[in-house]
């Protein structure tokens, strides 16, 4: 008899998700026991580590990933990375176990009370009524991943896996063929899906004439740059645009990825979180772009405008909401990558000179004799030595302004960091990023109170000889909270440090590999070692690096 759970492996076949990340409970056994050997299981061990994971891995591989996770302790668990992968845009299909359909009326033991746990931050929360409808809701939610550029949970009780299909069952709807989730008949019914979905990305050049006019009048045009643009595409259509415009570009505060090449010579730097410094960041330009980011990202909060008065501002975006948010005089709803593109062609060439941009970060003295290192001292030494193609995924708050002038994206998915600001997603999604890019190298560069909590990702990345260099900057504090405490002037705050907090033997424990590194010299010694292989290494790395605190923090 062919069942529900033969007829969603064959969708998952379909729409390549192959590689299931999970940390199971008794509710997912009748979905998991014999699992068949063209599926890949990747184990986590906590459910933040295991949709941490999964992000990385749809990140780099720019399609949706399979995540599993055990009714309401997994789902709870995972709320925080699920929140993550929304608004980095990572598209996820998530499957949330439930307790036996036959007797939930009666909320037995481990019945999930599932609807509204995650919030918002799913695309879409399904519950199918039969059994026979769970495959085309898998299908469905693939469709809506992609679409909504985020996490789409499908709640599936234990005994629906081994339901019948139906013997009408087929994988196509007719006798055409093409690729996708799939669609079809399940149990005497349709099966709810596309089996392709178009998405055209063209725009008129009609619909484009308010934003030439508006560039090509501006005295002195400015390019805001983010997530929404980082790819080969975008980033090439910026940079022809830029060029075409003579004017400099910004990258987004607090973005999850690089919008624009960072060593390019009109760069001119993150923009500030604070309205007053982002007013005087972009003092003198007449008209802003801001391509694949909203206007503006910011973090503390301050009164006044956002910019100067008289300062026009359009935003290119495909994603609706930040469309909708974004206080602009001008929002296109399409892809920045060809709107940019297109304009570049369209926009006469400017003769004037590039504005002055922001000098360029010194590397910073190194240490003294006896001297204690700095994060900006690691951040210097690390970036003397990667490679461009390499992967950094950031999560270490104090030293992210040093990260940023110390270490800049040369190729798209240089940069990677969790837009949502909260902890435990560098560890998993670089050990994800690099299962799905074996070909790139990569480095996490974390703070240790950071590290703590995503610490169980490095079991995953030890099991599955996944050769990811995690950089740990180990102040043992939270010494960005100190900072914004200290900026409060309301008194001392009351949490203390975890200095006795070591990280490499944590790492040790779960099977990684690592070293404690205290001095300059043993710095530069384990990097020259270390980095050059990166490209080729199997077995992760920890290095756990002494720091002292950063005494200022400036977003």
């Amino acid at each position: 008899m062919r069942t529900v759970r033969d007829a969603t492996f064959d969708v998952l076949r379909r729409a390549g998700m192959t590689t299931i990340f999970a940390n199971p409970g008794s509710t997912e056994v009748s979905l998991l026991a014999g699992f068949p050997d063209d599926l890949e299981f990747v184990l986590a061990l906590h459910e933040g580590s295991v949709v941490g994971m999964a992000t990385g891995w749809a990140i780099a591989r720019e399609r949706p990933a399979l995540a599993l996770l055990h009714t309401t302790a997994g789902l709870g668990n995972a709320v925080g990375a699920i929140a993550t992968a929304r608004v980095n845009r990572a598209p996820l299909v998530v499957l949330v176990g439930q307790q036996d359909r036959r007797h939930l009326a009666l909320e037995p033991f481990l019945t999930g009370r599932l609807d509204g746990l995650a919030g918002d931050y799913p695309v879409r929360v399904d519950q199918p009524v039969r059994a026979q409808d769970v495959p085309g809701a898998v299908a469905r939610a693939c469709h809506e991943a992609v679409t909504s550029r985020g996490p789409a949970l499908v709640v599936v009780p234990m005994d629906d896996w081994s339901a019948p299909a139906g013997d009408d069952w087929s994988l196509t709807a007719g006798d055409g063929a093409g690729d996708g989730a799939g669609a079809g008949r399940a149990g005497g019914g349709t099966l709810a899906a596309p089996l392709r979905v178009i998405r055209p990305t063209a725009v008129a050049d009609a619909d484009l004439e308010p934003l030439v006019t508006l560039l090509a009048e501006a005295r002195s045009p400015v390019l805001v740059v983010g997530a929404g643009a980082d790819s080969a595409e975008a980033w090439r259509a910026l940079t022809a645009l830029a060029e075409r415009l003579r004017c400099p570009v910004w990258q987004e505060s607090f973005g999850a990825r690089a919008g624009f090449p960072q060593d390019h010579p009109q760069f001119a730097g993150i923009l500030p979180a604070g309205r007053s410094r982002l007013r005087e960041v972009l003092a003198g330009h007449d008209a802003i772009l801001t391509a694949g980011a909203p206007v503006f990202r910011q973090y503390p909060y301050e009164d006044g405008p956002l910019v100067a008065p008289g300062t026009a501002v359009a935003v290119v975006t495909d994603d609706p909401a930040e469309a909708h948010r974004s206080p602009a005089d001008l929002a296109l709803l399409a892809s920045p990558a060809v709107v940019c593109a297109r304009l570049a062609t369209l926009l006469p060439a400017r003769s004037t000179a590039v504005p002055p941009l922001p000098p360029r970060a010194l590397p910073p003295v190194p240490p003294g004799r006896g001297e204690p290192l700095r994060a900006a001292h690691v951040l210097h030494e690390l970036a003397l030595r990667l490679a461009p193609e390499t992967v950094v995924v950031e999560e270490t708050p104090s030293s992210r302004p040093d990260l940023h002038r110390l270490v800049p994206a040369r190729r798209p998915l240089g940069f990677l960091s969790a837009a949502m600001g909260g902890l435990g997603f560098a560890l998993p999604a670089a050990v994800g990023l690099r299962m799905a890019a074996p070909d790139r190298p990569v480095v996490a560069v974390v703070g240790d109170g950071s590290a703590l909590y995503g610490i169980q990702a490095l079991w995953s990345a030890a099991h599955y000889e996944v050769g990811t260099l995690f950089v740990v900057l180990a102040n043992g504090r939270y010494a960005v909270m100190d900072r914004l405490a200290e900026r409060a002037d309301a008194g001392k705050a009351p949490w203390p440090p975890f200095t006795e907090v070591r990280m490499a033997a944590m790492a040790r424990s779960l099977g990684c590999p690592a070293r404690r590194v205290e001095t300059y010299r043993e710095l530069g010694d384990v990097l020259d070692e270390v980095v050059p292989g990166l490209a080729g290494r199997r077995e992760p790395l920890l290095l756990d690096v002494a720091v002292v605190p950063d005494p200022d923090f400036q977003p």
